[in-house]
């Protein structure tokens, strides 16, 4: 269904653009040119977020904002204000809402917030539920799906935390669904109606994670030009979700252990005690044990966020899911196009319950998409499948892997040692080899064959997004498109009887290059 955005502004040259501007086949733009206007439209139709002026004609935009608070506190606000420097916009911050834009406001960057504040709503309406026997497709609700004994013992780990304010930790792999049982968590939690907001610390760049979680006052640093309201503030009586914990500097480590302590904290550059109420998740892929042990992350915080402790078990160790992982996919994606679900042959089935599944339900759910793509007929074929899953064994050997071909495939310039499969390597192996074979240009062999799974897997979980994939692994567009043509050239290397593609910019990658 579309989203839906509530603008009110009480000048009608604006309304009249912002509506102009933001309107598109998903995004519905309702307007309202008073308070009272806003706050009934919003009563009435529960937008999932609002863009609200700070200025109306028959009352305050706190005033405003409080009302919509009062009627439903998980919908993003985001404020409007024609004075950048104005206490009213970084009142309303504090008290919750989502951010503030300063008129006249640039399209780029209000489509920018605009779009993050309705992901937002999206995690805070929509629920993250356990799988029912009879319902494994509930209608409005992201489903966590499995039946093997680890998923039954999270569902009865996820019931005993859900219900009380202590903290969380939660571990797994990347792709295992970290995100989705912090949801479920909050979903089922007494917070429920309070805002929820997921941060991944590892996105944020080092120099802005503190000023991001706690806030700064004006002139703490080099382009503090205005007090900046951080999220444990303005998710006051909500959860929040520490994505990637064990990304943090040690100082934000320190001022981390402080608010799980006494709920208290100081923004940047202030010697205010700042109060607050919230409830903290914690999430990470990494060894946090081992972090503790190397003295990269904090012993007494680690005691503190393991008040509870989930573990979640990678799909390799749960492939008695898959099919159902598999029928869950497929019909959410049907339902989602308004189509029939497509069919899956059997064979289909037993690659995707052969393949190791490195990326884990992230990189199935992928698999998937782009098969349902390319699938002819509305079936779902071996060769409707990703490269990497039906030409590639899926043996595992504990170590860091590189994809190998099967025989009878496409050959590569590159030696790979025998115990290669779909998700990794041993180097020290692929070294050893190469060595004793007295090859050359070893280091470019090696970089080259993790490079092949590293990219591969980027590129997967952020469904061939170039520009995410990039962000990432810190390098350039252009650095990464040349390293994906390289790699493409190498495992793509054209027969007599196969003709060089045209033009190829990454590995399964769904999207256009961008000249």
């Amino acid at each position: 269904m579309p989203s839906t955005l509530l603008v009110i502004d009480d000048e009608p040259n604006i309304t009249f653009s912002l509506q102009a501007s933001l309107s598109a086949p998903m995004l519905k733009v309702l307007t309202a040119s008073s308070g009272r206007e806003g706050i009934e439209s919003f009563r009435v139709h529960r937008p999932h977020a609002v863009l609200l002026d700070v200025r109306l004609p028959d009352m305050t935009g706190l005033e405003a904002y409080e009302k919509i608070r009062e009627i439903d506190g998980r919908v993003p606000v985001i404020v409007m204000t024609a004075f950048s420097r104005t206490e009213t916009a970084i009142e309303a911050t504090r008290r919750g809402a989502f951010d503030y834009l300063t008129k006249p406001v640039d399209l780029h960057h209000l489509k920018d917030v605009v779009a993050r504040a309705l992901e937002v709503s999206r995690l805070r309406r929509v629920p993250a539920i356990v799988q029912q026997e009879e319902d494994t497709q509930a209608i409005g609700a992201d489903v966590i799906v499995g039946n093997t004994p680890a998923m039954q013992e999270l569902y009865k780990t996820i019931g005993r935390v859900a219900g009380n304010d202590s903290t969380v930790l939660i571990l797994g792999e990347s792709g295992t669904g970290k995100e989705l049982v912090a949801r479920a968590i909050y979903h089922y939690s007494l917070r429920a109606a309070k805002p929820f907001l997921a941060i991944n610390c590892a996105a944020i760049p080092e120099s802005l994670l503190e000023s991001e979680l706690f806030g700064h006052e004006r002139g703490a640093f080099t382009g503090a030009d205005q007090r900046r309201i951080g999220k444990f503030e303005q998710v006051n009586g909500g959860t929040i979700l520490l994505d990637e914990i064990g990304d943090m500097t040690p100082a934000t480590q320190a001022k981390a252990l402080r608010l799980l302590q006494q709920q208290q904290f100081e923004r940047i550059g202030g010697n205010t005690t700042i109060q607050t109420d919230v409830r903290i998740i914690a999430a990470t892929n990494r060894n946090i044990e081992e972090m503790v042990r190397d003295g990269t992350f904090r012993r007494d915080l680690y005691y503190r966020l393991n008040v509870f402790t989930i573990h979640l078990p990678p799909l390799r160790e749960r492939m008695g899911d898959v099919p159902l992982l598999v029928m869950n996919f497929i019909r959410r994606a049907a339902k989602e196009a308004e189509t029939e679900p497509c069919t899956i042959t059997a064979e289909t089935l037993e690659i995707l319950q052969q393949h190791h599944w490195p990326g884990n339900v992230r990189e199935l759910e992928s698999a998937l998409k782009f098969a349902m793509a390319h699938a002819s007929s509305n079936v779902i074929t071996p060769d409707c499948l990703p490269e990497s899953c039906r030409s590639r064994k899926s043996v595992n050997n504990g170590g860091l892997m590189v994809n190998q071909p099967q025989e009878g495939s496409s050959t590569t310039t590159n030696r790979q040692p025998e115990n290669v499969s779909s998700s990794g390597f041993d180097v020290a192996e692929l070294a050893r080899q190469l060595l004793t074979d007295g090859t050359h240009n070893i280091y470019r062999q090696v970089g080259s064959s993790v490079d092949r799974i590293v990219l591969q897997m980027v590129m997967q979980h952020v469904h061939g997004n170039q520009q995410q994939a990039a962000e990432l692994l810190g390098i350039s567009r252009m650095t990464l498109r040349s390293k994906l043509r390289a790699l493409d050239a190498e495992v793509h290397a054209p027969t007599d009887s196969e003709p060089a593609p045209a033009n190829s910019d990454g590995l399964n990658s769904q999207e256009p290059p961008l000249e």
